[in-house]
């Protein structure tokens, strides 16, 4: 049992990356056996894991053709705007009350990776703005509000991937991110929880500008 539970979050890590990143392609049919095989690893893991990327919403079955990598869309973009702008300003605002040492540390650290990271580097400097916020989530301490934030994240990320040749502005997170950090040091709520919405925000509309601009 161990075992095949070891093979199936390999298995789920695994395919969750290649629909994150766009690996397998939105609305894409999947075959179970040609994973299994890619990924080396038996088809019972992966189709457990499946299973568990259709409850995550990058998965969908039909009852006569099978499962199939879930679309995106623009709908899509505005409702996880719509809970990202409801959810991370709270999460700001808890982080800047209960951040201890470690917290503004790791945040520092990631701050200044963030600064020497070639602005060119969009993927990287996505890696780290999502490690900036897994880190204001660690300091919030709210268990609840960390499950949902980190759900949305992984449906974000392929909204991201899609884009991320245009995302060019990336590297201009780090003015944002050093006010941020240092709201949190100061535990001025009222102002972490003003610059995140404004961070979020800016970043659906730049995102949402791109994908228009394709349709």
């Amino acid at each position: 049992m161990e075992l095949i539970e070891v093979d199936t979050r390999h298995a789920y890590t695994v395919i969750r990356e290649k629909i994150v990143t766009l690996a397998l392609k939105p609305g894409a049919l999947i075959n179970e056996q040609e994973l299994a095989e890619e990924i080396e690893t038996g088809v019972f893991p992966v189709r457990e894991a499946l299973k568990l990327l259709t409850h995550d919403g990058l998965v969908f079955i039909t009852p006569r053709h099978g499962l199939y990598v879930a679309d995106i869309s623009l709908p899509d973009l505005e409702q996880l705007s719509e809970m990202r702008l409801a959810l991370e300003p709270v999460c700001a605002r808890l982080a800047a009350e209960r951040a201890d040492r470690d917290d503004l540390a790791v945040l520092e650290a990631l701050r200044k990776e963030q600064l020497a990271t070639d602005p060119q580097d969009s993927k990287r400097l996505l890696d780290i703005d999502h490690k900036f916020h897994q880190a204001l989530i660690r300091a919030a301490r709210n268990k609840y509000l960390a499950r949902s934030l980190e759900h949305l994240f992984g449906l974000s990320q392929r909204l991201w991937f899609l884009t991320l040749p245009k995302l060019d502005f990336l590297h201009g997170a780090v003015a944002e991110h050093l006010e941020m950090l240092e709201a949190v040091r100061d535990g001025d709520a009222d102002r972490a929880e003003r610059i995140m919405r404004g961070h979020v925000g800016a970043f659906y509309d730049r995102v949402r500008s791109l994908l228009r601009s394709e349709d």
